[in-house]
């Protein structure tokens, strides 16, 4: 029997990646790297920490938390910070966190990377490949380009979701997104039109 190839799999939160690893997990040994300094409060990112560590212990899914980072992710979005979702400023957060994949599949000796950040509506499938694709390139390690959302895939992860009676957060997780959704609410109460999104995690 031919042994599996490892993947590191950036991840964000127990939701997004629980499809994904069902679509991933019969063609490599599925490796999740929780690597998001953008998540606050840290009641937040401890919460979807705890979610992630519940669903990994089910699957038997390795698991890898780094800690830290948030300085230098700040400083990246930080000149993006009005921009709003699907801009500079989530690219930059995209390329700060798949950074930090490249680097540590190249301490473990894993010669391919993906996230499940695509799985999400919210997310730019093409902003997060070409960020992969870049990184790629500049540290000669294989990037698994997708965009997991096709083919229903959202919506089976908000089955999947439910099923595991997983949190589903109504922002990204970064502190601007949160204000955004936010002030969304305030508009919604108001009676204001606001835009329609669908349910949405990082």
């Amino acid at each position: 029997m031919t042994q599996k190839k490892q993947i590191l799999l950036h991840t964000c939160c127990a939701p997004c990646v629980c499809y994904v690893y069902e679509l991933l997990k019969d063609s490599f040994d599925v490796v999740s790297y929780f690597f998001n300094p953008n998540i606050a409060p840290l009641r937040e990112f401890n919460f979807r920490l705890d979610e992630l560590k519940r669903f990994s212990g089910m699957k038997g899914m390795a698991l890898i938390a780094a800690e830290g980072g948030a300085d230098e992710w700040l400083a990246k979005v930080s000149p993006f910070a009005e921009y709003g979702e699907r801009s500079e400023r989530c690219s930059a957060c995209f390329r700060c966190r798949l950074e930090s994949s490249f680097q540590k599949a190249i301490e473990l000796g894993i010669g391919i990377v993906g996230t499940s950040l695509s799985i999400s509506p919210r997310k730019d499938a093409g902003m997060i490949n070409r960020a992969g694709a870049e990184l790629s390139e500049k540290y000669n390690v294989e990037f698994y380009q997708a965009d997991f959302k096709k083919k229903d895939g959202f919506k089976k992860s908000v089955e999947l979701s439910k099923m595991y009676g997983f949190y589903r957060q109504d922002y990204c997780g970064c502190v601007f997104s949160k204000a955004e959704r936010e002030r969304s609410n305030r508009a919604d109460c108001s009676g204001r039109p606001t835009a329609s999104f669908p349910e949405h995690t990082p």
